[in-house]
């Protein structure tokens, strides 16, 4: 057998070493007797060429230091007994047969039963590689851990400059985070008076039976210690078209926070992103208990979304509260900053501004948080600036007509308190402003006045088993009009739900909820009041 740089050979090369090493009976006679032992050795296969070359060198070396000791000692006064070599001799090839047989009895002990040397050598190497592999697997699941660590539903990373570089170091395309949602939603109108249009919530009429709300797929992290992106698609977000509502991919947000401190306190937002106005605006689809938001706040800016360009600024560690507020299953709104300033097109998603004229908002909210650990959200918030309504034909009316060309004067102060539940709570905000609405003639649109608001109590139960029932009830009332609708009509809403959320995994969240009401239908002229009721249920999916 042959076990070049195998366990074995480096054991017995080892052992013939420290032979060499050790002083034997009859100093000079050793030389050749040892190179006898490795000759043998090499002929059995168990030292290669060049392990005997080296030992035999290693010996005759020895040999030399020994014949230089040896001439140095006083000749003896008798000479030696002439039987003197033969008997050294002998004494020296019993050694060597013991020696022969130790290494024997040592290399059948360190060679598997019915072994092969190539097995042998396949197992070595496959052992140092499966150690090499547990190592990068060690450090690649400590890399995981601390990069989903960097992101969360809501906000850029607050990790310092130095832990981002380290970690991250040329290697941005692990710096994204993949994440999204699923809403499979069935509606159904029980009883109303006339046509029932929900402004946001196209499954609420008298034609859909099941289908998807809402299915979201967002990419984000730090691609560097300054810069951070999101970018949300839906691909089920909805177009008017000439045959009713189309479902389309299309973009939700694309921005990029650019941090101007290594504690990212202080950031720029440019892109397509959510109009920090309201605290209803702000918090995601997938953390709203009631299946869509209140027209009160919604009719500032639907899909909430606009392109725009913001300051923000929070302190780290509220930042952390901001990202804890979600994590917690609190349902908050995300890191919008404790103060936004900022500017956007002011024409709502996806929608190239129209007259030239940006609108300005202005939003400073703190989240506090009690001795006993409860939390408590206050806010104020408002904007300014000129909308410009698309206009349509009425029947028997005609077109309407802009009392400005340029934008009719849209602006709106807002009041936001959050009380999360711990396990009650309470979320209401109010608005008030004057915005763009249709003349009671039909026949011009102007500027108007308008205010409404929502309240909504909550009571969060969490189970031994970590599952999760959110009973709620929201009331919202709404009067003013409705700009980004054709011709801007007069949107009246005074509507009660009930429902509950159950969540019984983390990936899974049940909801049902009961509406009645009153309210306006905004899609279709005349613009006719009706009253209503109607069930939603909802399975949402997280991932």
């Amino acid at each position: 057998m042959r076990f070049k740089h195998s366990r074995i050979s480096r054991v017995l090369a080892a052992l013939a070493a420290i032979a060499v090493a050790l002083p034997p009976s009859l100093p000079v006679t050793a030389g050749p007797a040892m190179e006898k032992l490795f000759f043998i050795m090499k002929a059995k296969g168990t030292l290669s060429q060049e392990e005997y070359d080296t030992l035999v060198a290693a010996s005759r070396e020895e040999d030399k230091e020994r014949e230089k000791a040896v001439a140095v000692v006083p000749t003896p006064a008798a000479p030696a007994p002439a039987a003197a070599p033969t008997a050294s001799t002998s004494a020296l090839e019993k050694r060597l047969a013991q020696t022969e047989s130790k290494v024997g009895h040592l290399e059948n002990a360190l060679k598997p039963t019915g072994g092969d040397p190539s097995l042998e050598k396949r197992l070595s190497q496959t052992e140092s590689k499966v150690g090499s592999l547990e190592s990068v697997i060690t450090t690649t699941r400590g890399q995981v851990e601390e990069i989903s660590k960097i992101t969360d539903n809501t906000s850029p990373s607050t990790m310092s400059k130095g832990e981002l570089d380290s970690l991250l170091a040329d290697k941005w395309y692990e710096r994204l985070k993949l994440k999204g949602y699923l809403q499979v939603r069935s509606e159904s109108i029980l009883h109303d008076t006339g046509g029932l249009a929900v402004e946001n919530d196209p499954f609420a009429n008298h034609t859909s039976s099941i289908g998807i709300r809402r299915g979201r797929v967002a990419y984000s992290g730090d691609l560097t210690s300054h810069l951070y992106v999101y970018a949300q698609m839906d691909f089920f977000g909805t177009v008017s078209a000439t045959n009713g509502t189309n479902y389309v991919v299309q973009a939700r947000d694309y921005y990029a926070d650019i941090s101007l401190d290594p504690a990212r306190e202080h950031r720029f937002r440019l892109g397509l992103s959510k109009i920090p106005f309201g605290f209803a605006t702000m918090q995601s689809s997938q953390n709203r208990l009631a299946l869509e938001r209140p027209e009160a706040i919604d009719t500032a800016v639907e899909n909430q979304r606009d392109f725009g360009a913001y300051y923000m600024w929070a302190p780290y560690a509220i930042r952390e509260r901001f990202k804890d507020l979600v994590k917690m299953g609190l349902r908050g709104s995300g890191d919008y900053g404790v103060v936004a300033l900022g500017t956007y097109a002011g024409n709502g998603i996806n929608r190239p501004d129209n007259n030239g004229e940006m609108h300005y908002l202005g939003r400073v909210t703190y989240p506090f948080e009690f001795s006993n650990g409860q939390f408590l959200e206050l806010g104020v918030q408002g904007y300014w600036g000129r909308f410009l309504p698309t206009t349509a034909a009425i029947a028997g009316v005609g077109t309407p007509t802009v009392a400005n060309s340029h934008g009719i004067t849209d602006s709106r102060v807002a009041v936001s308190g959050i009380l999360f539940p711990q396990p009650f709570g309470i979320e209401t905000e109010w608005n008030w402003g004057r915005g763009p609405v249709l003349s009671r003639d039909m026949h011009t649109i102007a500027a108007g006045n308008l205010s409404g608001g929502y309240i909504q109590p909550a009571y969060r139960h969490v189970f031994a088993n970590q599952k999760e029932l959110i009973p709620f009830v929201r009331w919202q009332t709404y009067n003013g009009g409705r700009k980004f609708a054709n011709n801007a009509p007069v949107d009246k809403v005074n509507e009660i739900g009930f429902g509950f959320r159950y969540i019984p995994y983390p990936e899974l969240e049940l909801t049902a909820m009961f509406m009645h009401g009153n309210r306006t239908n905004t899609n279709v002229a005349p613009y006719t009041n009706t009253s209503y009721d109607y069930l939603g249920i909802q399975a949402q999916v997280n991932f």
